[in-house]
């Protein structure tokens, strides 16, 4: 039988995070802040902050500078967050390609 495409969903019972959740439920939600008011205070267009807390789009290097200089964090975080949930998505969408690759294993003389 062959090995059923593991969705990212299910992967460990949890479901990859878009760091536009945690923007979000970790920094918008707590300050009280609107996504207009940080796209305001980044100096970046509101569909960009828009976006990325409706989980549409992906955190930027530029976004992750200005984010992490607003909130005082820094930028690595914020691209470690969307590469960890761009990893697992890609992960599950090429799933059945890997499973298909052997290890390269040398010869030994």
């Amino acid at each position: 039988m062959p090995k059923q495409k593991q969705n990212p969903l299910a992967t460990n019972n949890m479901r990859p995070i878009h760091p536009g959740e945690v923007l979000r439920e970790e920094f918008l939600m707590p300050y009280q802040l609107t996504a207009h008011a940080l796209s305001m205070a980044l100096q970046v267009p509101a569909p960009r902050i828009n976006d990325i807390v409706r989980e549409k789009r992906a955190i930027t290097v530029d976004t992750a500078l200005r984010l992490a200089k607003f909130f005082g964090n820094s930028a690595e975080f914020w691209m470690g967050l969307q590469t960890d949930f761009d990893m697992a998505v890609a992960r599950w969408s090429v799933q059945d390609a890997l499973d298909r690759i052997r290890v390269f294993q040398p010869d030994k003389a």
